[in-house]
């Protein structure tokens, strides 16, 4: 090759790094969607080919059954509604709630501000079962019991959130505020039309990880729901399951509920994944 077509070392040397790492992503990536992989592929076998040995990883025959006798064992579409309730008003409130008290903590001007954020701060290292009895204690007291609404109150606000938030409205331009207040617009008209929709990346990650959580969330709908279990969500439903999963032959009963149950959270990742990525990348990037 001619001293022409060569590259140079240290352009050699950034193309075979870069190469590297995008190999080392490519192999992470890979054993990151291993499991949810074989989890799919192991509910559409039948009980023959999810006890063989060596594994079958590709189905021959796919088939369904595994998912028809899920939802003849337990009632999926009355704990899929439960969870949709539960996740969907929980993430709703939390980004409500965390969007107008980040606001008051990022621009307002008031006496004990710091010290009350810090305590807001400070629930985000409380274990939760630090909490579960005092938050039983006073959902029973107002007769919540047994109830979704059990449920759903006391998740309504979440520290994390309000710190989000203040983080990225702390960044954006007092003048703009104040021209919107000249201008005559109220508070809450400021709050929904001007600083939503400028941290709505933020808004969207801040949706993912409230509903991710709140639709696998196990022990705190449990406690309060105390034996109901019309209003079970579908994770609490699925652990009917477990008594099955003590031989091969029902692997492919567990890995369908399973499936079911991952993928209400999987497709909402796959619409917000663009908004969580800009916000990781402009956390970094603004330090905030």
């Amino acid at each position: 090759m001619s001293a022409r077509g060569r590259l140079p070392a240290g352009a050699a040397a950034s193309t075979g790094w870069r190469a590297f790492l995008y190999l080392l992503m490519i192999a992470i990536a890979v054993a990151s969607a291993f499991p949810l992989v074989w989890m799919v592929l192991s509910s559409l076998k039948t009980p023959a080919e999810a006890m063989q040995t060596p594994p079958v990883w590709l189905p021959a025959t796919p088939s369904l059954d595994a998912y028809q006798k899920v939802n003849e064992l337990i009632r999926v579409g009355r704990s899929f509604a439960n969870s949709a309730l539960i996740a969907g008003i929980t993430t709703a409130g939390i980004l409500v709630t965390s969007l107008m008290a980040g606001y008051a903590f990022a621009k307002y001007r008031f006496r004990y501000r710091e010290v009350l954020f810090a305590i807001t701060i400070a629930t985000m290292f409380l274990p939760p079962i630090v909490t579960l009895i005092p938050l039983y204690r006073l959902v029973g007291s107002i007769g919540l019991n047994a109830s979704l609404a059990g449920v759903i109150l006391p998740n309504l606000a979440n520290a994390f959130g309000i710190f989000l938030m203040r983080q990225f409205i702390a960044g954006m331009p007092d003048e703009l505020l104040e021209a919107a207040r000249l201008d005559g617009a109220s508070e809450f008209r400021i709050v929904f039309q001007i600083v939503a929709p400028a941290v709505a990346p933020a808004l969207a990650a801040l949706a993912l990880f409230a509903f991710v959580y709140h639709w696998n969330s196990y022990l705190w709908p449990l406690t309060v729901l105390q034996g109901n279990s019309d209003n079970y969500p579908i994770v609490i439903s699925l652990s009917r399951l477990l008594s099955y999963n003590r031989s091969a032959v029902n692997t492919g009963l567990v890995m369908a509920g399973a499936t079911l149950a991952v993928l209400p959270p999987l497709i909402l990742f796959v619409f917000l994944q663009r908004f969580f990525v800009r916000t990781i990348t402009a956390s970094g990037v603004t330090g905030q």
